[in-house]
């Protein structure tokens, strides 16, 4: 068998990315094994998934994010994972955690970074009449959705799209884009 990278997967919500990353992991010669999955929402969707494929799954509060950092740091040592995923993570890591876990750490955004970073972009990609946006995997940072591209997915906007349409045309791609991210970085 391949030798696979121990990896965590970060969500908040419902796990659309995080099924994707699973799929993939499943794979024979994926880089990735996922080992690990922690959510700041005992709510998540996602955690259903950790249920359902029989991979470890943890709540976490961020209510305080000291504690969460810590916390998450015990977990992912104590596994000996060496890669973090963020899969519709709705949470800012602080540069202590990213130099503390010392390893590469990437995330899936909805838009075409640098343009629509943070919150709410389809609303505002559709604002500002934009021909095209799509999705961006990127390495994280200290800064909010800045962190050196890794690949990126264009889609163009009709001139009828609505904010649930886009969601739904760019999500498509991005469970394309995260798998085809993670096989290009452990090339």
């Amino acid at each position: 068998m391949v030798n696979k990278i121990k990896t965590c997967v970060f969500i908040s919500g419902k796990g659309s990315n995080l099924l994707s990353l699973i799929k993939s992991s499943r794979e024979y010669n994926f880089p990735i094994k996922i080992n690990l999955i922690i959510s700041n929402n005992i709510k998540a969707k996602g955690l259903n998934l950790a249920k359902k494929y029989n991979i470890p799954y943890r709540f976490i509060s961020s209510k305080n994010q000291k504690n969460f950092e810590r916390n998450c740091l015990y977990e992912i040592k104590k596994r000996k994972i060496r890669f973090l995923c963020l899969a519709g993570f709705m949470k800012i890591l602080s540069n202590k955690f990213i130099s503390d876990f010392g390893y590469k750490i990437i995330n899936i955004h909805p838009s075409l970074l640098p343009k629509y970073k943070g919150l709410n972009t389809h609303s505002r990609v559709l604002k500002h009449k934009e021909r095209y946006s799509g999705c961006t995997v990127h390495f994280v940072d200290a800064k909010l959705d800045s962190g050196r591209i890794i690949l990126q997915k264009k889609v163009s906007i009709d001139k009828r799209e609505t904010k649930n349409s886009l969601k739904q045309k760019i999500l498509l791609q991005e469970h394309k884009l995260y798998p085809q991210s993670i096989i290009s970085i452990f090339k």
